[in-house]
């Protein structure tokens, strides 16, 4: 692995580090009290390319890397320090890349040109209300019946609701099926298909939700990959998805020390700058060293991607589970340590709006208590693959 990036990976990095600064910081605070992400910001996305880089040019998207997706989701987490640009960019990338990858050409061509141009969302939609990762006792269930599918069942805490509503598009939604899983694009304007909005506490530009699907039907040609095997699909999606959260909370964790590094240097308390002081001094060298130590975990998990997942290579599975599972594990508390402690730097400034660090704070959180896996979701996922199969603690 070469750790220096290429002349056009440094270039694409600087344009998106651009477009942070100066379109998403002016707006993190507009997007956060509105409640959505203006439609020029995704039009610029678009523009950049940035919107499911991973899809095939054919279909609009980049034909982008891994590692180079990877390298956007920094630069995005680090501008709207809200983590909502970030979501709606990570859900683009991943869950793109599977239908592009598994999808039947009819879907590809219908589907992923105006997710790419910003004109409509595509999302996952897995969880459920009486559980996230607890597959098992799934209920949502769809059958064939006339040459379509069938989908009855119920989905909660979903990015994306009411944006695919507004713009049009849809979740890949997993569903139990006679022989499995399967894995249904399901357009969220569909008939019999109804919505609801939840109410959280931060991500404010991207909305989170429920489906609840009272027998909607849905065409055949929105089948991802094979009948059965939807599990497998989903699973390679949230894979190459958790790395681009990984990356987000990278992006997120620098903005927070360059803030805090910042301060460090000009406030002056007992007659000498706050940065003189060992206490703050020595956190912020230790937030450093972990920021650094995960980015570059984060940017070997886009690397195995890119070696093996992307190219369809089944064969370092583990190794790759591993890679993704540590990073998903490390980078949100590091994230969200990195926010806290300058904060109490700040003191009690740190505490308003006005310096803007609660937006982070809020943000970071939802990938602790859950959104593309929780931390203990992590915790089994690298039990399973460092102890065997006997050790996971349910069946």
């Amino acid at each position: 692995m070469d750790f220096e990036l290429s002349d056009e990976e440094q270039a694409f990095q600087t344009a998106v580090r651009q477009f942070g600064d100066r379109v998403l910081r002016a707006r993190e605070r507009e997007i956060d009290t509105t409640g959505r992400i203006p439609d020029d910001v995704l039009g610029g996305m678009a523009h950049l390319g940035l919107l499911a880089m991973p899809v095939s040019t054919e279909y609009g998207g980049m034909g982008a890397s891994a590692s180079l997706t990877e390298l956007a989701a920094e630069e995005i987490g680090r501008g709207d320090f809200s983590m909502a640009t970030a979501v709606f960019f990570l859900l683009e990338a991943g869950w793109g890349y599977v239908l592009d990858r598994h999808g039947t050409e009819t879907a590809k061509a219908e589907i992923l040109p105006p997710v790419c141009a910003g004109k409509a969302f595509l999302g996952i939609a897995s969880t459920e209300p009486t559980g996230g990762s607890d597959l098992a006792h799934m209920r949502t269930q769809s059958r064939r019946d006339a040459g379509e599918f069938v989908v009855r069942g119920e989905k909660a805490f979903v990015s994306g609701v009411e944006e695919a509503k507004r713009l049009g598009g849809g979740h890949l939604t997993l569903t139990r099926a006679t022989n499995g899983f399967n894995f249904l694009y399901v357009p969220t304007r569909s008939d019999r298909l109804s919505t609801q909005k939840f109410d959280n506490m931060g991500r404010m530009g991207i909305s989170t939700g429920g489906l609840t699907y009272d027998d909607v039907r849905v065409p055949e040609r929105f089948l991802i990959g094979s009948e059965g095997r939807g599990f497998d699909y989903a699973m390679e999606g949230f894979s190459v998805a958790r790395t681009f959260v990984s990356a987000a909370c990278v992006g997120a964790a620098e903005r927070a020390l360059e803030i805090g590094t910042a301060y460090l240097q000009q406030r002056e308390v007992f007659g000498a700058r706050l940065g003189k002081f060992e206490g703050p001094q020595f956190e912020l060298v230790d937030l450093y060293t972990q920021v650094e130590a995960v980015k570059w975990q984060c940017r070997r998990a886009a690397w195995l991607l890119d070696r093996y997942t992307l190219r369809g290579d089944a064969s370092h599975r583990s190794e790759v589970d591993k890679a993704v599972a540590s990073v998903k594990l490390a980078a949100p508390q590091i994230a969200f340590e990195c926010v806290k402690r300058v904060m109490m730097w700040h003191g009690a400034a740190g505490y308003t709006k006005e310096v803007g660090l609660e937006l982070g704070l809020r943000g970071i959180m939802s990938y602790l208590v859950g959104a593309e896996g929780g931390l203990n979701i992590m915790r089994i996922i690298l039990g399973r693959e460092l102890l065997g199969r006997d050790f996971v603690p349910y069946r």
